[in-house]
């Protein structure tokens, strides 16, 4: 019975199999994400928004059933994915309708810990909260931001210029403590629309009028080389109803 000889200072070669990269000035695709990323979620369907009433502290009650589904639906796609396991931090607005879908998606997002940034919140409504948009336009008109972005929609509330000023602060306080790192962030669509204008490096008046779907995922890096947009509106979607 003969045994082989073991080979001594022989190395054993691996076959790793990759595509060729085109060059440079070929290139459509952009190299991977090194930098930070910021993957803003817009919360489920709130009570507030299918009431149709102007949703702060007071008037936000948290999500409808439909919109705990979507949550939910989302919530399964990660756990399946893993796509957000290495998050280092899950960021929340402090409205309900975000808290709310935050800790349903918690599980899916490495199991962290929710913590709460009011400065993650939908523009502010002042003495407006809790008004049905009947009421605040009766009492105190709609405001025309085309015209004049610096109007605030009611005493105590946000102008549109102010909103954008809040959102940027945040967001760019987040990036400088987490740099190189995936965060997640349960926010609103007015927050994610923000967010794109900083990403294109639109003027803060800019209104952008996304329509930006409940549960979906945008993601932004932020590196060196600049901002870059990696997804928008990407959801779990529920089947029709």
């Amino acid at each position: 019975m003969s045994h082989a000889t073991p080979t001594r200072g022989v190395r054993r070669r691996t076959l790793v199999t990759t595509h060729p990269e085109p060059p440079e000035g070929f290139r459509t695709s952009g190299v991977p994400a090194s930098g930070t990323r910021l993957v803003l979620i817009r919360h489920g369907e709130a009570t507030c928004n299918k009431e149709g009433v102007f949703g702060g502290p007071l008037g936000c009650r948290g999500l409808t059933e439909l919109g705990r589904r979507q949550a939910a639906a989302l919530l399964e796609r990660l756990l399946m994915s893993r796509e957000l396991m290495t998050s280092s931090v899950l960021y929340s607005s402090t409205l309900s309708r975000a808290v709310e879908t935050a800790a349903i998606l918690a599980p899916g997002i490495a199991n962290l810990a929710v913590e709460l940034d009011e400065e993650l919140c939908e523009l502010q409504p002042g003495d407006a909260d809790g008004m049905s948009w009947e009421q605040v336009i009766a009492t105190y008109g709609e405001p025309d931001w085309d015209a004049d972005p610096s109007r605030v929609v009611a005493p105590g509330g946000e102008s549109w210029l102010g909103f954008y000023e809040r959102c940027e602060r945040a967001l760019r306080r987040i990036v400088a403590q987490h740099r190189g790192e995936l965060v997640v962030l349960v926010v609103h669509g007015g927050v994610i629309e923000q967010a794109m204008k900083m990403l294109f490096d639109l003027a803060p008046e800019t209104r952008m009028r996304l329509r930006t779907e409940n549960c979906s995922m945008t993601e932004i890096e932020f590196s060196e080389r600049g901002k870059r947009l990696l997804r928008y509106n990407d959801r779990a979607p529920l089947a029709a109803e």
